[in-house]
């Protein structure tokens, strides 16, 4: 279906605005932008632009999408406590259609906030696929790789074996919507031998590795008490970061281990909300940015976060990163904009996505500027950032297919999903 977006403000990944415009999409990319009034191309559907703008549409570039099913459970733990306590345990009741029920929920839900694409690191991640596919959205999936065993070698290990399982049977499906990452879990559940190997394949398959690095103090102290190193300097030995790395959190690090990153080509991923919600810190934003480190946006999963509102976190990574450093001039909206826009479809391999430019592919997210706590607006930009939130979200489209709009979903029975979903829940932990 080609949609024209008449008489609207286009608000790019790098801050600029371009008022009285219209987009024009051939059903899959970008094919022209125009002045408004200046041309009347065919179009199967006009969409009235007025008082709305139309974004990059945003990527949550770290979650764990069927977590969604522990929005809520065990609260006011920290991360060690809460992973061993609460949701290792609950984890291991985890079935087929519970963890598919939940992607899809949790997909919807990013839908709502804008959110085109997200990466996951999980397991069942079969039934992630099957949900995004069904959503008709885009995501990078990986299977979490942990190993404890010094003995256990890669051709016996069983989520090895998953993972490029998955890699065969899911890379580049859904006309290449669905990506499949390689994924170390983390430094403290990884031998050194098993990393490599995870690292090896990704590196010869030329996957991204995706990881969780440096994301408590307890975890950045007790890796230099085994090994002598920070995690990125034990990663950074054996080669991992040979391999294409995104690395969420990135709370702990040092001067060193920013600079290892800038050298090896590492992508980190904020996630605010939850480091706040955990206890885990705040990421050094601003040093990674003042190095070129390239920086996305991510919120980990509802478990943690309780929301996947990426909009949210745009604001929280602004306003952490001034009253974390007393300076409020050292990054600005477009920055933080860039960051969940353009920087999340580099960091996914999709050259093609992230910017409003003729012959990209056409993801957006439309916002409403109308409402009265958005009033005045003197930069898109800023009021997007500062002001916005999931609410502002009217319509998310992806290869130019509308998947979200005005609280209604085209491509799934929503108010079906929530009754099974409920259901699931309900018998979760008696089953």
């Amino acid at each position: 279906m080609k949609l024209l977006f008449r008489d609207i403000t286009l608000l790019d990944h790098d801050g600029t605005v371009k008022p009285h415009a219209d987009l024009l999409t051939d059903g899959v990319k970008i094919v022209a932008v125009y002045d408004t009034g200046k041309t009347a191309p065919d179009a199967d559907r006009v969409i009235d632009g007025r008082g709305k703008a139309l974004l990059p549409a945003f990527y949550n570039l770290h979650t764990h999408a069927a977590m969604t099913l522990f929005r809520g459970y065990g609260e006011a733990l920290p991360l060690h406590r809460w992973l061993n306590e609460r949701i290792f345990p609950a984890e291991d009741r985890l079935y087929d259609e519970a963890v598919y029920a939940a992607s899809l929920l949790a997909g919807a839900e990013m839908l709502r906030c804008g959110v085109v694409s997200f990466s996951d690191m999980y397991f069942f991640c079969e039934q992630t696929a099957r949900a995004v596919e069904a959503l008709g959205m885009k995501a990078n999936i990986s299977r979490a790789i942990s190993c404890f065993d010094p003995n256990m070698t890669a051709e016996r290990d069983y989520r090895f074996a998953q993972a490029k399982a998955l890699h065969r049977a899911w890379h580049n499906a859904c006309d290449g919507r669905i990506k499949i990452d390689m994924a170390i879990h983390a430094e403290y559940t990884m031998t050194p031998s098993a990393c490599r190997w995870v690292a090896e394949y990704a590196a010869e398959q030329g996957l991204i590795l995706q990881m969780h690095l440096s994301e408590t103090a307890k975890e950045q102290r007790e890796c230099i008490e085994r090994h002598g190193k920070t995690p990125a300097e034990f990663f950074h030995s054996l080669g991992v970061f040979k391999a294409r790395t995104v690395a969420a959190h990135c709370v702990h690090l040092t001067e060193h281990d920013i600079a290892l990153l800038k050298e090896d080509g590492v992508t980190a991923v904020h996630n605010p909300v939850s480091n706040l919600k955990l206890g885990s810190g705040i990421m050094p934003l601003s040093a990674l940015f003042a190095v070129g480190v390239p920086v996305t946006l991510g919120t980990d999963g509802a478990a943690s976060n309780n929301h996947l509102d990426i909009l949210r976190e745009m604001n929280f990574a602004a306003l952490l990163q001034k009253g974390r450093d007393g300076i409020c001039d050292t990054m600005h909206a477009a920055d933080f904009l860039h960051m969940a826009t353009r920087a999340g479809a580099l960091a996914q391999g999709r050259e093609d996505c992230g910017a409003l430019r003729e012959g990209m592919r056409a993801d957006f997210c439309m916002l409403d500027l109308s409402d009265i706590g958005m009033q005045p607006i003197y930069d898109a930009a800023t009021a997007v950032v500062y002001a916005a939130d999931s609410r502002a979200v009217c319509m998310t489209v992806a290869d130019g297919k509308i998947l979200y709009e005005n609280g209604t979903y085209p491509t799934i029975d929503i108010e079906r999903l929530k009754a099974e979903f409920s259901e699931i829940v309900a018998t979760y932990f008696t089953r």
